[in-house]
């Protein structure tokens, strides 16, 4: 699934309202009333809403089902890879980013971020058990402004 820099996906933009990203998507799995709200594509979209019921954020996760199933972003594969190597392949086209507690925003409009609930080994067949590295587990996707707080 391919990101638009500060504007969402193809499926979901920023500012959609939440009656148009159900009659694509349908009702969000689970809880509806639950905040933010999970759609049951491929990759997952979740997707954060304002009060007005308005989209402020859509966040990818990871599928794990090879690279087709996984965000991308100008033919880089975001998610389910190391993220020194995703943030090394973004800053070599010219994107430029800030590090945060949990990945790296990119001015243009998304993070990329881990959790670490994967390991890497689960993208390496070379890590051992107790390598450190960050795994891609999900892209959010705003304005700049939303990741700085400015």
């Amino acid at each position: 699934m391919e990101i638009i820099p500060g504007r969402g996906v193809e499926l979901v933009v920023i500012g959609d309202r939440r009656a148009q990203v159900e009659e694509r998507l349908g009702p969000p799995r689970g809880n509806a009333d639950l905040a933010p709200a999970v759609y049951a594509t491929t990759p997952p979209l979740v997707i954060g809403y304002a009060p007005d019921d308005t989209v402020e954020l859509v966040e990818i996760g990871y599928s794990g089902r090879g690279a087709r199933a996984e965000a991308s972003f100008g033919g880089v594969r975001l998610t389910h890879r190391l993220i020194d190597d995703v943030v090394a392949d973004l800053h070599a086209r010219g994107y430029t980013s800030t590090p945060c507690d949990v990945g790296h925003d990119f001015h243009a409009g998304f993070s990329v971020w881990s959790m670490r609930v994967l390991w890497a080994g689960e993208v390496d067949p070379t890590a051992g058990e107790d390598d450190p590295r960050c795994v891609v587990e999900g892209v959010s996707v705003a304005p700049y402004s939303y990741f700085s707080g400015e």
